[in-house]
């Protein structure tokens, strides 16, 4: 999870229910209000527009990121966890959507937890020294699942957990002996990759060289990979690991732990929930059912990484003398390692850690017990501070109630600003109404000409801009060597600012008025037409097509959805189907925002003329 930061509340959108009326009738209204010719922007005739992997597009990626997900699952149906004897066919039953997976409740619908009756974490954390307020105790909620519960009131600013620096579970980089040093080169062997903008092109290279160099290990890969991208990355300093394959480090530790007799972290571990629900547990068909070639991309970059590093584990603990093993002797395959990165990325904490010699502290994740039962809000109640303890240069963590907290309150912290993409690969949740969820497009020049002529625009030049546009195309990242295609409608934004301004740029044919102002200028959708009311309506419409666009390439509508879900599903697929139905209610809100916005400006500009 991302360090905290306190993030005021956004108004939502509206729930999906109140879309379930928009069908092709509304369609045919907006595509009105745009002067589009929707009947012409099939998904089929745009199908050479979207791109088959990373992007906005669907069908030509079932296939593929069905076939990995499906082998994942053939091992859990297959094989057990070998920790604690963990049946691989629970792994396939994923909890209740809308919280963040936690220990589980007495229904048979929840996951259970590792052990039938494990210890009192509440006592373990006070026997290690910690503080837990008289007022929280863990407890079901209705709406939010298991988790902590205020028994009465707690005023604001009152300290509701306090964990000492040797509670919290850590990758201790430092450990040399034995065991320890064997889990420290496996960690090393989890690449360290930036897959940010031009770092998931750098992945999709390091998985040719998966394909053409099958006797490298993953790290010599990703070694040749640095090499041949004149990038210096280190290899030993698991800080600087990518936000997917971070957990997996950690979640090594997690692993030992897990299998140690005697652990001191038992007591908490055995708390954790048996069974995940994030996708690459779904079966082949859920994911399938998630409708969405950004996300299936990343499951099926996440379960082709379990399968490889499996095989990375399996070589480096052969051999070893059961002194050195870092697991006990017993065999880890790829389910107990997605359990493991699935424990850790929903429920780890990336906090201060050790002081560094210029001052300042790294930043390293761990796991909080009982802290990580807290559920996720936007509107949180309480939040995570860290304080130096009293006479010594240890830290201790804090909960710390952010407002009056009433009886019977969940305890809310805020896990991010994130997309339903995030929160369902990490947490096995999809948020409702969610502020910061968006669809991610390509700028493509054929696809830009083709919505703008379906807006009713004449001759649009995406395809073919002057040197000039060119320019500044290349300054957005949308043009040149250095470009960065992906663009995403919705969020905060509504539209993200480079595409407006390259929308704004390209449908304009006035250089000397476009380079009068400032690039943030034409990035900001507060900046109401500022080349023109013709420019800006244009601008809409043709976003407005893109969306007519989008919405065409799932294979279901709101309606129908809906209808699936009142039949009764596995949650799994329930989770899939929330995830789409999320997803294009996003896109139906940009089309009505900016429906609204298309009729102003029109109305201002018949009354200037």
């Amino acid at each position: 999870m991302r360090k905290y930061l306190g993030v005021p509340l956004i108004q939502g959108r509206k729930s999906a229910h109140m879309y379930r009326y928009l069908e092709d009738k509304d369609m045919f209204e907006f595509a009105a209000l745009a002067s589009l010719d929707y009947k012409n922007i099939s998904p089929g005739k745009t199908k050479g527009f979207l791109p088959s992997s990373g992007f906005f597009s669907f069908r030509p990626f079932y296939t593929k990121a069905a076939a990995k997900a499906d082998r994942l699952s053939l091992l859990l149906a297959v094989s057990s966890l070998p920790l604690e004897n963990m049946a691989a066919s629970k792994m396939l039953i994923p909890s209740l959507t809308k919280f963040r997976p936690l220990t589980c409740a007495a229904a048979a619908f929840y996951p259970t937890r590792l052990v039938p009756h494990p210890p009192d974490l509440v006592k373990w954390v006070k026997r290690e020294g910690g503080f837990v307020h008289e007022a929280v105790k863990i407890a079901q909620d209705t709406t939010l699942g298991l988790g902590l519960v205020a028994s009465g009131e707690i005023p604001k600013g009152s300290d509701l957990i306090v964990l000492p620096d040797h509670v919290p579970l850590k990758f201790q980089s430092d450990e040399q002996n034995g065991a320890d040093s064997v889990l420290l080169h496996l960690s090393h062997q989890v690449p360290d990759l930036n897959l940010s903008d031009s770092g998931v092109a750098l992945w999709v290279f390091l998985n040719w060289v998966t394909d053409h160099s099958k006797s490298l290990s993953l790290y010599e890969r990703a070694q040749l990979l640095c090499l041949s991208s004149n990038r210096v990355l280190n290899w030993t300093l698991w800080e600087h690991v990518t936000e997917e394959l971070w957990a997996m480090k950690l979640g090594l530790k997690l692993l030992q732990e897990r299998a140690k007799v005697g652990s001191f972290w038992w007591p908490y571990i055995s708390n954790l929930p048996e069974t995940y629900s994030v996708p690459i547990f779904f079966t082949g068909e859920d994911i399938k059912n998630l409708q969405y070639a950004p996300l299936l991309y990343q499951v099926n970059k996440r379960c082709r990484f379990l399968l490889e590093f499996e095989q990375e584990v399996k070589n480096a603990l052969k051999d070893l003398k059961l002194s050195e093993h870092p697991f006990g002797g017993q065999d880890v395959d790829a389910s107990s390692l997605g359990w493991a990165m699935s424990a850790v990325s929903s429920r780890a904490f990336r906090l201060y850690g050790k002081k560094l010699p210029d001052g300042s502290r790294s930043d390293i994740p761990m796991m909080l017990p009982l802290i990580d039962m807290c559920n996720h809000s936007f509107n949180p109640n309480a939040q995570i501070v860290q304080e130096q303890d009293v006479g010594n240069s240890k830290m201790l963590i804090k909960v710390v109630a952010e407002k009056d907290i009433k009886q019977n309150d969940p305890l809310l912290l805020h896990y991010g600003c994130l997309s339903n993409d995030f929160f369902l690969l990490d947490y096995g949740f999809v948020m409702p109404s969610n502020p910061y969820d968006y669809i991610e497009l390509k700028y493509d020049g054929a696809l830009m000409d083709a919505a703008s002529m379906a807006a009713g625009v004449s001759s649009p030049n995406f395809s073919a801009p002057a040197p000039w546009q060119r320019q500044v195309l290349s300054q957005l990242k949308l043009d040149g060597e250095a470009s960065n295609l992906k663009v995403i409608i919705g969020g905060p934004e509504l539209v993200e600012g480079r595409l407006l301004s390259a929308l704004r740029v390209i449908l304009s044919n006035d250089m000397e008025l476009v380079q009068r102002y400032d690039l943030n200028v034409l990035k900001s959708l507060s900046a109401e037409a500022p080349l023109g009311f013709a420019n800006e309506v244009a601008v809409f419409r043709t976003i407005i097509a893109l969306c007519v666009i989008a919405l065409g390439h799932f294979p279901t509508k709101i309606m129908d959805d809906e209808s699936q879900m009142k039949q009764g599903v596995p949650v799994s697929t329930e989770l899939a189907i929330q995830f789409r139905i999320q997803k294009k209610s996003v896109i139906i809100d940009v089309m009505r925002d900016l429906t609204k916005r298309v009729k102003l400006l029109s109305s201002k500009e018949t009354t200037t003329a």
